[in-house]
């Protein structure tokens, strides 16, 4: 996928040129155009030094080779998102979607000194169905999954909950940010970044935010 080349004023006279690659805002054709000019209106007696038409190609060279740069790393990461779409990925989400019958699983990184933690699932109005403890991990992730039951013992009904952690620090409770297993359904691309995000059953996730695939 190609980035979309911002044309420069057409009043911009062709001595405004900038040497610094950034400030070219030009694609190559407006650039050959505007090098045309100087040299079609410049003073036989007091010609254009050519060092400077060196440096203009150079930048936009320069230009031209980080766009092409940038078009690949786009389609590499396009297809490597691709790649996910009827997978299921570990990413950082806070609601999950309970099938019928199944469960909800993910994992947390517990801050450091951690003695304990708490999963809390809430309905879609918020009211708490459940809450579970899980042991930290002595080192890495911490897994737990929620077994689609409520406090009450009941099967909770299929549809999309909220997931809450909360980590047990030195007598203190501090909130925790979750990851859940999500299924990948298709890819989306920021028209304005090119940013390539997957639109999974717990909302939209960056693609560079996925922990793993499972």
């Amino acid at each position: 996928m190609s980035t979309n080349p911002v044309n420069g004023s057409s009043n911009v006279p062709a001595a405004g040129l900038s040497n610094t690659p950034a400030n070219m805002q030009i694609n190559q054709t407006d650039f050959l155009k505007l090098i045309t000019a100087q040299l079609t209106d410049q003073n036989p007696l007091s010609p254009a030094d050519p060092t400077q038409f060196v440096s203009q190609l150079e930048g936009m060279s320069e230009v031209s080779s980080m766009q092409s740069m940038q078009n690949s790393l786009q389609s590499s990461a396009l297809m490597n998102g691709s790649a996910l779409i009827g997978k299921s990925v570990l990413a950082p989400a806070s609601s999950a979607t309970l099938a019928s019958g199944g469960s909800i699983t993910g994992a947390v990184n517990a801050p450091a000194g951690t003695s304990n933690l708490s999963v809390t699932i809430l309905d879609s109005t918020g009211t708490p169905l459940t809450t579970f403890k899980v042991t930290p991990a002595v080192s890495g992730m911490t897994n737990f999954s929620w077994n689609g039951h409520t406090a009450a013992g009941t099967a909770a009904p299929a549809g999309t909950y909220t997931v809450s952690v909360n980590a047990t620090v030195a007598g203190k409770t501090l909130p925790v940010s979750p990851l859940v297993v999500t299924k990948v359904d298709s890819v989306l691309v920021d028209p304005s970044t090119q940013a390539v995000s997957l639109d999974t059953d717990s909302g939209t996730v960056p693609l560079s935010s996925v922990v793993s695939v499972m």
